[in-house]
């Protein structure tokens, strides 16, 4: 049977909580006072398995207050017809470092909101020593961007020891802020050869690598980047997985994928856990027209 042909019912392990709701970073930026009632939709969509926790900066808690259900009554969250609804799930980016991240923490305790991440950047110039020193201990999971320069290995290790995940930053709006395949696939050894979960982020818009028509930049696939963590899962050496990363057969990537099968997909997924997406609908429709996810979930955008 054709990969395309095959019958798909629900959301596989492949995807299971694969895309995070960045609906307000570039290049979507999407409005406050949209993207929030817009996830909690999607929370309830048949597709639901597939989406994670939405990202919003640090910057944005202030705003995010009056838009969640009684957040000024004390009464818990409720509905126009009295239900209780969820706490918002969210995940807080902290671009500017350890001492934004802190502040976070307290102004997000004071809102009716599940606190799935904290995101936090390493600011140029700061040690990995004085970094988590200043970070502390933090009782949600955190993600700690690893900057693409000489601390790599050190930041890394200190997530390993530390029990930390990383995250990695794939793409933006200028062409240096993408990683080559070689860079991307020795930082992927890495995390996996040091036991280490992690994210991507940003220009992450296909699933299959491929070169933007209005900016001409080359972006990676985030089933790209999921093959190639599997490999590296598998030991395979460096040069393997930049040559996945490289790897613009979309239907040769889609049948490799639908090939793991459950418990090697789970594995994989068990060590890159998530992509941001400022676009829930357009991955999950690009999956089923590439025969991995059921059309009845792909209708349920239209």
């Amino acid at each position: 049977m054709d990969v395309g042909e095959a019958a798909v019912t629900t959301v596989p392990a492949f995807a299971a909580g694969l895309c995070d709701d960045a609906a307000v970073f570039p290049p979507g930026l999407a409005p406050l006072d949209v993207a929030v009632p817009a996830h909690r939709a999607h929370r309830s969509a048949p597709y639901a398995e597939l989406v994670g926790p939405l990202i919003l900066p640090a910057s944005a808690l202030d705003a995010l207050d009056p838009l969640l259900p009684d957040a000024n009554t004390g009464s818990g969250p409720r509905t126009g017809s009295g239900a209780a609804v969820p706490p918002l799930d969210l995940s807080i980016t902290a671009p500017n470092g350890p001492c934004e991240a802190a502040k976070a923490l307290a102004r997000a305790a004071e809102l009716p909101v599940d606190l799935r991440g904290l995101e936090v950047a390493v600011p140029a110039g700061m040690e990995s020593d004085e970094f988590f020193r200043v970070l502390g201990t933090v009782d949600v999971p955190v993600y700690v961007e690893v900057p693409r320069d000489e601390r790599r290995p050190s930041i890394i290790a200190a997530v390993a020891e530390l029990g930390h995940r990383a995250k990695f930053r794939t793409g933006g709006v200028k062409p240096h802020l993408y990683p080559s395949p070689d860079e991307l696939a020795a930082a992927i050894k890495a995390v996996v050869d040091g036991g280490v979960p992690f994210k991507a982020t940003a220009g992450l818009h296909h699933p299959v690598r491929n070169t933007d028509p209005e900016t001409g930049f080359h972006q990676h696939g985030f089933l790209n980047l999921l093959l190639a963590t599997d490999a590296a899962a598998e030991g395979r050496p460096v040069d393997e997985l930049s040559a996945i990363l490289a790897d613009r057969d979309a239907a040769s990537i889609a049948s490799r994928v639908a090939g793991l099968g459950e418990k090697r997909a789970a594995a994989a997924r068990a060590r890159f856990l998530s992509f941001g997406t400022c676009s829930i609908t357009d991955p999950l429709n690009e999956l089923a027209a590439l025969g991995l996810l059921a059309p009845v979930l792909q209708e349920t955008t239209r």
